[in-house]
């Protein structure tokens, strides 16, 4: 039987590409059966429905408006996600909105994330605009990308793949971004295949 991967996003969706790649060429060890944005323009839409892949939006913004809280969206994105969907895998690929418990207490074990940065480092947002000043002021030669389970604390949970990344001589930010989101799109659907392939 197919396992179904779910996967959020923000932004340009290259990670979500990778994956979308990756499953093209049965490499991914499940389906994407649907794409979720809390941004409507995000492009990461674009290339799903490039892909035939169906998509889902829902913004804070919306829920704010109408006086609803953080809590509310993340308890009717589960909800969404669980009843149409009852996914093997939900994947954070550059998903930029905190999950509260109660999201991920509905898919306990079975949400995976991204993150531009070491184990132990550099936790939060702007990890590659952090690691990249600290490199500036002699104070880290490598940075890494790691893709660990989710738990209310962020970038806290267990990894399940890492690789360091140099930091070279003579980068810009630029330079340290697009070698960070190369090695993005290579762990992130071997990830996604390691942790499927534990689900009987």
């Amino acid at each position: 039987m197919t396992k179904k991967i779910v996967v959020l996003i923000s932004g340009s969706g290259t990670n979500l590409q990778a994956l979308i790649d990756a499953e093209k060429q049965g490499e991914l060890g499940g389906k994407i059966t649907l794409v979720v944005s809390n941004k409507k323009a995000a492009y990461g839409l674009t290339r799903a429905a490039d892909a035939g892949i169906p998509t889902f939006i829902q913004t804070l913004k919306e829920y704010r408006d109408s006086g609803k809280s953080r809590e509310d969206f993340d308890c009717d994105l589960a909800k969404h996600i669980a009843s149409t969907q009852n996914p093997d895998l939900v994947v954070l690929a550059g998903w930029m909105h905190i999950l509260s418990p109660t999201f991920i207490n509905f898919f306990s074990g079975k949400i995976i994330n991204l993150h531009p940065a070491l184990p132990g480092e550099l936790d939060g947002a702007h990890a590659i605009d952090r690691a990249y000043s600290e490199f500036v002021d002699g104070q880290r030669t490598e940075t890494g990308v790691m893709v660990h389970y989710v738990i209310p604390e962020v970038d806290k949970g267990e990894p399940i793949l890492t690789q360091k990344v140099p930091c070279v001589e003579g980068d810009l930010l630029e330079d340290l971004e697009n070698r960070i989101h190369a090695v993005e799109h290579q762990i992130l659907p071997k990830a996604v295949k390691l942790v499927l392939d534990r689900v009987v």
